[in-house]
């Protein structure tokens, strides 16, 4: 079974970012993709304006979301699709930065809604992010069947809770999609070693949908999409610019890496 994960370097022009997407979407399925994962904030790249965002693009019956389930039927194709911000009635403060899940009927078949937000100093040119400024927390995990199996997704910041993924495990899941807009500066030290150490520790795939690219003067991302194997190989990896990388899963090897190293099993659940 083929996944596909998207690179790509979205700006605030949301046409543009669209546009770009429905091509790497395209070349993903040409590939023979069955599911494809988009970057966190793939529509419209940053925070400050979330809220009018959500009420002008992200409605159910916005342009986005228009055009999301036209693309996933058009193509046949599952999708992941990043992270938008979502407003869920009239007097909710701020969104949820949310990640929909749409199957190739063009149905929003599941959600999740980022749980842990980015409210970091670090030493690069932007130097503060507060995404809760913006964001409004969500407050449950998502596992969801798909052409992969059961699925879970977490989006940029989670990846530095194992107890997340942890969770996502023990409710049935074998693949984790990871939306992400990993900065540079945290992504050169850390991305990789954090994906690598939640597929081992967890025994399942990971599908991390990086931005990767300038995006203005002071935001920068990492890039480095990736999948990485239930034993942690690196099956794949882009570097920077948009781009798009699949790969045949073989779902099985889940199971036999559990089977192998039972440490799932022989877990203390009083620790």
């Amino acid at each position: 079974m083929k996944a596909s994960v998207i690179q790509m370097v979205s700006t605030a022009n949301t046409d543009e970012n669209l546009s770009q997407a429905a091509k790497l979407l395209r070349q993903a399925k040409e590939k023979g993709a069955e599911v494809a994962i988009l970057p966190e904030m793939f529509a419209h790249f940053g925070e400050k304006d979330a809220l009018e965002f959500a009420k002008t693009h992200a409605q159910a019956d916005g342009p986005i979301r228009t055009w999301l389930r036209s693309v996933c039927r058009e193509l046949r194709l599952w999708v992941v699709a990043g992270t938008m911000p979502i407003l869920d009635s009239e007097v909710q403060e701020k969104p949820t930065a949310t990640s929909l899940i749409v199957d190739a009927d063009g149905t929003e078949y599941a959600r999740y809604d980022k749980i842990h937000l980015f409210d970091v100093d670090v030493r690069d040119q932007q130097g503060a992010y507060r995404e809760s400024n913006f964001y409004e927390a969500g407050g449950r995990t998502c596992v969801t069947v798909s052409p992969l199996g059961a699925m879970g997704i977490a989006v940029c910041y989670d990846l530095r809770f194992p107890e997340l993924f942890r969770n996502l495990i023990q409710r049935g899941a074998k693949v984790i999609a990871i939306p992400s807009a990993f900065t540079y500066q945290t992504g050169l030290a850390h991305w990789m070693p954090l994906l690598q150490a939640r597929a081992i520790e967890n025994q399942c795939f990971i599908l991390a949908a990086n931005q990767g690219g300038q995006h203005s003067p002071k935001r920068r991302t990492w890039g480095h999409s990736c999948i990485i194997d239930p034993w942690g190989k690196i099956l794949g990896e882009l570097e920077d610019g948009q781009g798009v990388l699949t790969r045949d899963l073989i779902l099985e090897e889940t199971d036999s890496v559990r089977a192998s190293i039972p440490c799932l099993q022989h877990r203390m659940n009083w620790l």
